[in-house]
């Protein structure tokens, strides 16, 4: 056989060009058409990153933790704050990120920082809309924040608040934690992108069945301990300075100059926190020999002694060295912090140092119990200085709004949003469950004791709601609804109003619970607990109602300009009241503006010709003009 026959043989064999194409392209195909149909039938977790709740609001979708919780039932959710699709021409909006301790555990949703600072730039600029949207996400960390970065500055923010660190080991996806894939922290990023397609979704869905057929460990459930840090622990021990030690130093460090590169590129403030420990009072969890340390146990008991010899400095510094030395590493060591000051200054950000002010509010500048309920979460009186230490930083660093400030002192403000404060008896019972359920369980025990929960003193309704929203997960917003209803019957206003307060500081877009709670209490003429809810009313969705009634009220307390100028403007929604034609009339009258209140009192009439005095006012202000 000749050489040209050969090779014409050979061309014949080989495949064509199209084979090998259709070859590569047949598998593109493939996963593109399923990644679609996957889409097309809603399967898996809804992955939107904010999820529409009104014609006009939104909030954090509740199934975005998915993104980083892959063996756990139970996700964990922010505290479902909503704000504006559309952000208004006079908004300031900021947003708050990071884990349990900036989400306000135990007392979310209301007692947090966020409120705190919510409620007080309100006051200090009643004509903006204020928008602090908190959206931190307990047991996550550093990379949860990363993720949702981008998507935060999408929503416009004129303001970043960051409180992270704590988390930073055993948190979702962290070195130490079960959910933990690997410790590259590129590569675990480049995971979460991948895992936002179905296709993904669904082959770590099979992988993860196949999983639990042969390990039944392999999904984290409630019998690995009753709360969710006793829950997505893996790597229990973790020495100080040891590779893994190291590498959740990394990570933190790699993630927040990521984060902060995001923010600085589109020009968007932060405001980020050195993190809080209990030092004085939170013994280690677990102590190990090291070469190089005395065991944690050791210098914490040293610390101890030096505290009560008065020798504050040393006490402080073999505290924190106690707290980074214990080998259960739930609190952030002190090199976080370091990294949190350096790279504020790197990236210019504003700085807080929560840790040094909540120490110098402390006794003998050590912090302790009397900020910290437990070993970092701050008490609630915590949670209100560090709403006023943003604050402290956002006047510091200019960044609040560019608008006139109300004329009250820093102290008043201060003094008028704790005592508004919402934050009721129920919420205060649910929280002191929630926290002995936490103390009660690994690893302040080495197993779970619930035998606690059989001797609380449920001595009433509001106890027994309380019992059932913290260990039952009866629904929060309906254990405060439960709340209202049983102060109702029993006619007592106060708490009443009071729970409709914490409703309304919680979902203030609910313009329906202001005109019920508003209506019950001016039926039982209780107008000074109304006029609150009336006043958020107004400023949330101003209406004929609420400006009749603030009006009237402004009226009986003597304010005539203002009563005037609300029920003028009640009359523009609703010009068929007969009553507030009377009560305008009225307030002319305190005004000696006789023409202006015979012509509404003549309206008044003209609507209700059989309204009480009506008739009787007309012809005295009709005697007064003739004379």
């Amino acid at each position: 056989m000749n050489k040209s026959s050969i090779k014409e043989k050979r061309r014949r064999k080989s495949s064509p060009f199209w084979f090998y194409l259709v070859l590569i392209l047949f598998p593109i195909i493939f996963f593109v058409v399923l990644e679609i149909c996957l889409r097309l039938f809603n399967y898996g977790r809804n992955d939107e990153t904010w999820i529409q709740v009104t014609e006009t609001k939104q909030m954090l979708n509740p199934d975005v933790s998915g993104r980083y919780f892959y063996n756990l039932k139970n996700l964990p959710q922010s505290n479902n704050d909503a704000f504006d699709i559309v952000k208004k021409e006079n908004a300031f909006r900021i947003m708050v990120m990071g884990g349990s301790s900036a989400a306000g555990f135990p007392y979310s949703p209301n007692g947090t920082f966020s409120r705190y600072l919510r409620d007080r730039l309100e006051l200090m600029y009643p004509n903006l809309h204020i928008e602090v949207v908190n959206i931190a996400i307990t047991a996550t960390n550093s990379y949860t924040i990363r993720d949702l970065i981008p998507d935060v500055i999408e929503q416009e923010p004129d303001l970043i608040l960051l409180y992270a660190g704590h988390n930073e080991y055993y948190g979702a996806l962290g070195i130490g934690s079960a959910e933990n894939m690997s410790a590259s922290t590129g590569l675990v990023n480049f995971i979460i992108q991948l895992d936002k397609f179905k296709t993904v979704q669904l082959i770590r869905t099979l992988l993860s069945s196949v999983g639990t057929i042969f390990n039944s460990e392999a999904i984290i459930d409630s019998e690995r301990g009753g709360t969710l840090m006793a829950r997505i622990v893996k790597e229990k021990l973790i020495t100080y300075k040891s590779e893994m030690f190291d590498t959740g130093i990394s990570q933190f460090e790699n993630n927040f100059e990521d984060i902060l590169s995001f923010t600085t590129e589109a020009n968007v403030p932060v405001i980020i926190g050195t993190v809080v420990s209990n030092l004085k009072d939170q013994k280690p969890f677990v102590s190990v020999k090291s070469e190089e340390y005395e065991s944690a146990i050791n210098l914490f008991h040293k610390a101890q002694k030096f505290y009560i010899e008065k020798k504050l400095s040393d006490a402080d510094s073999l505290f924190r060295l106690a707290k980074d030395c214990d080998a259960l590493r739930f609190r952030a060591p002190e090199i976080m912090n370091t990294i949190i000051k350096k790279l504020a200054v790197k990236y210019n950000c504003g700085l807080v140092n929560v840790d040094s002010i909540f120490n110098s509010a402390s006794q003998n500048g050590i912090v302790g119990n009397n900020l910290i309920v437990d070993h970092l979460h701050p008490s609630i009186e915590g949670y209100l200085l560090m709403g006023k230490i943003y604050l402290e930083a956002m006047r510091k660093n200019s960044y609040l709004p560019n608008e006139t400030l109300i004329e009250i002192s820093d102290t008043k403000q201060d003094s008028i949003v704790i005592d508004n404060f919402a934050f009721s008896r129920l919420d205060s019972i649910i929280s002191a469950i929630r926290l002995k359920g936490l103390l009660n369980d690994w690893p302040f025990k080495e197993n779970p004791d619930y035998t606690f929960l059989q001797n609380l003193n449920l001595n009433n309704k509001i106890d027994s709601i309380a019992y059932r929203a913290a260990v039952e997960n009866l629904n929060w917003e309906k254990s405060h609804r439960e709340a209202a209803a049983y102060y109702l019957s029993l006619e007592d206003y106060y708490n009443f109003a009071q729970e409709y307060r914490v409703l309304i500081s919680q979902y203030p877009f609910k313009i329906n619970d202001y005109d019920y709670a508003t209506s019950v209490l001016i039926n039982a003429k209780e107008y000074d607990l109304a006029y609150f809810l009336l006043k958020k009313r107004y400023n949330e969705m101003p209406d004929a109602f609420s400006t009749k009634w603030l009006g009237t009220i402004n009226l009986n307390k003597g304010n005539i300009e203002k009563a005037i100028s609300l029920l003028l403007e009640s009359i523009e929604f609703n010009n068929s009241d007969a009553q507030v034609h009377y009560n305008l009339s009225g307030a002319y009258i305190q005004k000696k503006d006789y023409i202006r209140a015979l012509e509404a009192i003549e309206k008044c009439t003209e609507l209700n010709p059989q309204f009480a005095g009506a008739q009787n006012l007309r012809s005295e202000l009709t005697k007064i003009l003739r004379q």
